[in-house]
C-alpha cells in the first residue's frame, strides 16, 4: 500500500461535460451549439445542423436523469462533481440580452440534488459548447464582440449561482484551440483558411475574457475560487540530442503560454518573440491589458498521456487520436485508442506546475477510455474492469508522490464517471465510466445504469483518502 497521505479535506469525484451527458438538446428553451453539428467528434469537421446520428443530442439523458446519477455518485462517496453549463442553454444564440429562465432552472436543480448529498460543485463555464449563432455569425472568438457576450453569461451564472458555488473554470482545455479551432473556439473560417494572426487574436480574445470573468467573480463574492484549465502533456525529447530538447522546449511553450498569461497577468517573452518572428500584431488595448491582470486562483488540467518531440524533421509525429499530436514514446504502452499510459507523467507534470507558478493544482480530467463489456455476474449486470482500476490506481499512486514532493493539490475528478459520449469520436464504445450506461454507438439501447467493478474500488479509495491505493510496477513496452 501506499505510504503518502493524501491531505484532509482532499476533494475526490469525477468530471463531465454538459454536451456529452445531457442530451435534450432542444429542450427548454437551448439553442444550438457547435456540438450539435459535429456528430464524428470534435476533431472532424462540421455539418450543416443537427443529424440523427449524432449521439450528443440525447447524450445519456442527465438531462432527465441527474438525480438518479447523482444518487450514485453520492454512493460512491463523491465530495465534489465537476460539470459544466451549456451556454446555449443560458443564452440560446449567445448575443442575446437576457438568459433563458428555464435554463437556469435547471442547474438550480442540480445544485439542489448536490446539495443534498452533501457534494461540493465544481462548474465549467465553457466546455467545448460555444452557441453555434456565435460561430456563425462572428467567427466565434476571432471576434472581440465574444468578450463581452461572454461576461454578460458568466456574470448571470455568477449572480445566479454564486452563493452555492465556490470553485469555477472559465474555459476547458483552452490550450487546445490550436489544434481544434472550430470544437474548442468557435472559429467558424475552415482551419486550412485560418491564418495565425486570426488565430491568436481569438486566444487572446479567451485569455482577455477568462481573466475579465475572474475579476467579475471576485467583485461579485470574494470567497469564489477560479481557475483555468489546460490540457496537460509532459513532453520528453526523443533522444538526447540538443535538437530534441530545443524542440521539447518550444512544444512545452505553445501550451504553458495560456497558463503563464493566466497566473502572471501577461505574455512571457517567448511568447511576444514568437509573435514578432511570425509576423503576427495583435489588437491588444490598454483594457486587455488591465484586465489580463486578474489572474486565476488556482490552475486545473487534464491528464490522459504523455508524448515525445523530436527535432528531425524525418520523425513522424503521430499522435493517433491525441488532440494535441505529438511523437509516440518507444517504451510506453498505449490504449486502445493510441493514447499512451503513463502514470508517471502525471507526477512530472504536477510538478513541474507547481514548480512554475505556484498555484494551487486540480486535476479535473483522467481516466481511461475502453470497450467495456456488460456481464453477469452473481446474478447482476456489471462491467469486470480491472484495466480500468489498474489504470486509475497506478496514476493515483503518483499524484500520492507528487503530493509528497510538496505539490499543493485540492482534488482529483475522474474523466468521466458515468459513461458518456466521446469528445473526440463522438462514440459510446469509448467509456471512461464507473457506471456502465446502456446505450450503444448506434443510438440504441435502454439508457439503464449498472455499476461497474471500479465503482467500489473508487468508492474505497475515497473512503480511506487513498490509503487503499496500491503501489506496483507498471507494465510498460
Amino acid at each position: 500500500m501506499t505510504t503518502a497521505r493524501f491531505p484532509d479535506g482532499f476533494l475526490w469525484g469525477g468530471a463531465t461535460a454538459a454536451n456529452q451527458i445531457e442530451g435534450a438538446y432542444d429542450e427548454g428553451g437551448k439553442g444550438l451549439s457547435i456540438q450539435d453539428v459535429t456528430p464524428r467528434g470534435i476533431m472532424y469537421d462540421r455539418v450543416a445542423g443537427p443529424t440523427a446520428d449524432n449521439l450528443k443530442l440525447e447524450g445519456i439523458d442527465f438531462y432527465h436523469r441527474y438525480a438518479e446519477d447523482i444518487a450514485l455518485f453520492a454512493e460512491m462517496g463523491f465530495t465534489v462533481f465537476r460539470f459544466s453549463i451549456a451556454w446555449s442553454r443560458i443564452f440560446p444564440n449567445g448575443d442575446e440580452d437576457t438568459p433563458n429562465e428555464e435554463g437556469l432552472a435547471f442547474y438550480d436543480r442540480v445544485l439542489d440534488e448536490l446539495e443534498k448529498h452533501g457534494i461540493e460543485p465544481l462548474i465549467t463555464l465553457s466546455h467545448y459548447e460555444t452557441p453555434l449563432h456565435l460561430a456563425e455569425r462572428y467567427d466565434g472568438w476571432v471576434n472581440r464582440d465574444l468578450i463581452g457576450f461572454y461576461e454578460r453569461y458568466a456574470r448571470t451564472c455568477f449572480e445566479r449561482y454564486g452563493d452555492r458555488v465556490k470553485y469555477w473554470l472559465t474555459f476547458n482545455e483552452i490550450n487546445s484551440v490550436l489544434h481544434i479551432p472550430f470544437g474548442s473556439g468557435g472559429i467558424n473560417t475552415p482551419r486550412e483558411e485560418l491564418s495565425r494572426k486570426d488565430l491568436y487574436q481569438a486566444i487572446h480574445h479567451e485569455l482577455v475574457a477568462s481573466a475579465r470573468v475572474t475579476r467579475v467573480a471576485h467583485e461579485i463574492n470574494p470567497d469564489l475560487k477560479v481557475g483555468c484549465m489546460v490540457i496537460s502533456m509532459p513532453i520528453y525529447p526523443l533522444t538526447p540530442d540538443p535538437d530534441d530538447v530545443i524542440a521539447v522546449m518550444n512544444a512545452d511553450h505553445a501550451n504553458l503560454m495560456f497558463s503563464d498569461v493566466h497566473t502572471r497577468g501577461y505574455y512571457p517573452g517567448y511568447a511576444q518573440r514568437f509573435f514578432r518572428e511570425n509576423g503576427i500584431v495583435l489588437d491588444i488595448t490598454d483594457q486587455d491589458r488591465e484586465d489580463l491582470a486578474h489572474t486565476v486562483d488556482f490552475v486545473s488540467f487534464s491528464y490522459y498521456m504523455s508524448i515525445c518531440e523530436s527535432g528531425d524533421p524525418q520523425v513522424k509525429a503521430d499522435g493517433a487520436g491525441n488532440i494535441m499530436g505529438g511523437v509516440p514514446n518507444p517504451t510506453l504502452a498505449a490504449s486502445e485508442w493510441g493514447w499512451q499510459i503513463d502514470p508517471k507523467g502525471l507526477r512530472i507534470v504536477l510538478n513541474q506546475f507547481w514548480d512554475r507558478w505556484q498555484k494551487p493544482l486540480f486535476i479535473v480530467e483522467n481516466g481511461l477510455g475502453a470497450k467495456d463489456q456488460l456481464v453477469e455476474v452473481d446474478g447482476e449486470m456489471t462491467v469486470e474492469d480491472d484495466y480500468r482500476i489498474a489504470y486509475l490506481n497506478d496514476h493515483l499512486v503518483q499524484v500520492a508522490e507528487a503530493i509528497e514532493d510538496g505539490v499543493e493539490l485540492w482534488g482529483y475528478t475522474t474523466w468521466g464517471p458515468i459513461d458518456l459520449v466521446s469528445a473526440s469520436t463522438a462514440q459510446l464504445s469509448k467509456r471512461y465510466g464507473f457506471i456502465y450506461v446502456d446505450r450503444n454507438d448506434d443510438g440504441t439501447g435502454s439508457l439503464t445504469r449498472y455499476k461497474k467493478r471500479s465503482f467500489d474500488w473508487y468508492a474505497e479509495v475515497i473512503r480511506t483518502n487513498g490509503a487503499s491505493l496500491e503501489a506496483r510496477e507498471v507494465l510498460k513496452v
